[in-house]
């Protein structure tokens, strides 16, 4: 490496989620200190375009400059070749000057970029990137694999039920019969693979169950319907490798009926509580599931967890794990951890050096099968 870490920032993406990776870039690229990093962004259009810019020397002013337009960027193969060039020894630069990168930062949100496939294209590209690996990217995406991992891990959680499209059309009447027997209503139906609450509905009724399950296969050929939990809304951040760490909860008091995409990043009413009003003893079990689930998915670099903790009888129920949280100054992943102790820049700092690290460790694996010495 040369004096400065190249980063590249990947952002936008062929995702509903493209416009809130975009707020979350505009805040990376604002937060890094440029005295440390060479920062070179690439924008993913909703297309699945790539474009690569210049290495800034600030960063941009308006959230509209981030779409690399016109002749300011490289782009299709072009825009690529700066990562690329890491197959290749002889192709990299020994200083920043922009041809390559020394390791990928993707904030990228839901689809095409936090189910594991940007993260497969970077290993084959055998470069260093921030958080997830293939596996846990996958598993945390998909809702019903998610929950599959965490019955095995023993943690728990709500009763839930999933069917595919084509399960569904063949005998709609069966999911719906399990749907009321094993859930009842009110409950919620899901897109498995998907973030930020789009395509999730509640049910009430026989009626708004079809109507919702129709809704969700809009989004993916899955979906997962969970039972109604009266319940408060915990959160964890986590931070590592095969070591990590657990900030202080939070809790989100939804503005909407339920935390759906309105509330997160609409209506600016959702209110956070950092740290969480809740007994130390919960707040322990909350931080020890939070790093079970980490672990359970092999997750690395960050994720956030998600609980529900039933206003009944004060249990804790694991929801999920999103292994590439809201990463704005103000959203409930940096921000947990500011009450911990951590700094937004901080978090930064320490996300590249995870990243370096997991990367290097992987360049003990022998990958051509030879014989044991």
């Amino acid at each position: 490496m040369g004096e400065k870490v190249r980063v590249g920032l990947v952002y936008g993406g062929r995702s509903g989620e493209h416009e809130v990776s975009l707020q979350t870039a505009l805040a990376v690229m604002k937060a890094f200190d440029y005295d440390k990093y060479e920062i070179k962004p690439f924008y993913i259009t909703k297309q699945g375009e790539w474009r690569a810019g210049a290495p800034l020397l600030a960063p941009p002013d308006e959230p509209e400059l981030l779409r690399l337009a016109g002749g300011n960027a490289a782009s299709g193969t072009d825009a690529l070749i700066p990562v690329f060039n890491s197959l290749d020894e002889r192709n990299v630069p020994q200083n920043a000057d922009g041809n390559t990168i020394d390791v990928v930062f993707p904030m990228l949100h839901g689809t095409f970029g936090e189910d594991g496939t940007i993260q497969g294209m970077l290993e084959m590209a055998n470069i260093p990137y921030v958080g997830a690996g293939v596996l846990a990217s996958a598993v945390g995406m998909d809702k019903i694999m998610m929950k599959k991992v965490f019955a095995q891990e023993g943690l728990p959680q709500c009763v839930y039920r999933h069917f595919n499209r084509t399960q569904w059309v063949k005998d709609p009447a069966f999911f719906i019969m399990e749907v009321e027997v094993a859930l009842g209503y009110p409950c919620f139906i899901k897109p498995a693979n998907l973030g930020s609450s789009v395509g999730i509905s509640k049910a009430r009724s026989r009626e708004e169950l079809i109507a919702a399950v129709d809704y969700a296969f809009r989004y993916d050929r899955k979906v997962i319907v969970e039972e109604f939990v009266d319940a408060r809304e915990i959160e964890v951040s986590v931070l590592g490798n095969d070591e990590p760490r657990a900030s202080v909860p939070g809790e989100i008091t939804s503005s909407n009926e339920f935390y759906d995409y309105k509330a997160k990043y609409i209506d600016g009413k959702s209110m956070m509580h950092i740290p969480a009003n809740i007994p130390p003893d919960v707040a322990e079990a909350a931080r020890e599931m939070a790093v079970r689930a980490f672990l359970a998915i092999d997750g690395s670099g960050l994720s956030r967890v998600d609980f529900f903790l039933r206003k009944a009888d004060g249990k804790l129920l694991i929801n999920e794990v999103n292994t590439m949280p809201g990463f704005t100054p103000y959203s409930m992943y940096p921000l947990m951890w500011k009450e911990s102790g951590v700094s937004y820049r901080e978090l930064l700092d320490t996300l590249i050096e995870l990243a370096i690290a997991r990367h290097t460790e992987k360049q003990r694996i022998d990958y051509g099968g030879g014989s044991p010495v």
